[in-house]
């Protein structure tokens, strides 16, 4: 082989270089691919009623998440109050069995022909909750909607506990106004930021 005289790195070098890029690029797309895309395309979070095709039957498992208010006085109100089902696209959809171990506070409703709705009680406030938040009031309570990918969580902002409805994008707000009218009934209003 003939090396070149002059400035920068010989011909061999940048061969070399050029081929491990293009073999780098190769196989970070390859790990794309393999482990579900990114960005718009990417798996929901596992916290999301997530895969929602295939969450269809049997016992849904929700993991756990922090929920330091789960167990407390407004939470066993709001699920005590909470209807055996929900309305979603004009149907009535059954409440859903949780997997063991059933997080606190939680519920969900679903069957073979709707994705799952899942409800959390007793949350933190999340990072995306801000003075410029875009709140959003069906039936009487203050939402903030918080999408990931295919699902939408709304999280109920303005009572004395963090409530959340997640739900196929597919679902519509039907849940949330159901779930409204029983925040609304049942837990006094506060305002979003003390």
């Amino acid at each position: 082989m003939r090396e070149q005289f002059g400035s920068g790195p010989p011909r061999v070098v940048l061969i070399i270089a050029l081929s491990l890029g293009v073999l780098l690029a190769a196989g970070v797309a390859t790990l794309g691919v393999l482990s579900g895309g990114t960005g718009e395309h990417a798996r929901p979070d596992a916290g999301a009623a997530a895969d929602t095709t295939a969450d269809r039957s049997g016992p849904l498992a929700l993991p756990p998440v922090k929920a330091p208010e789960a167990n407390s006085a407004e939470c066993t109100t709001v699920l005590g109050a909470l209807p055996d089902e929900l309305r979603v696209d004009g149907s009535a959809v059954p409440r859903r069995e949780l997997a063991v171990p059933k997080p606190a506070g939680t519920v969900a409703w679903g069957d073979a022909e709707h994705d799952p709705v899942s409800l959390r009680c007793g949350l933190t406030a999340p990072a995306e909750l801000k003075p410029t938040s875009e709140l959003m009031v069906i039936s009487g309570v203050s939402w903030l909607p918080i999408s990931s990918g295919e699902t939408t969580t709304w999280l109920a902002v303005d009572r004395p506990v963090y409530v959340a409805v997640t739900g196929s994008n597919d679902t519509g707000i039907g849940p949330v106004q159901d779930v409204s009218r029983i925040l609304d009934q049942h837990l006094p209003e506060r305002e979003v930021f003390d």
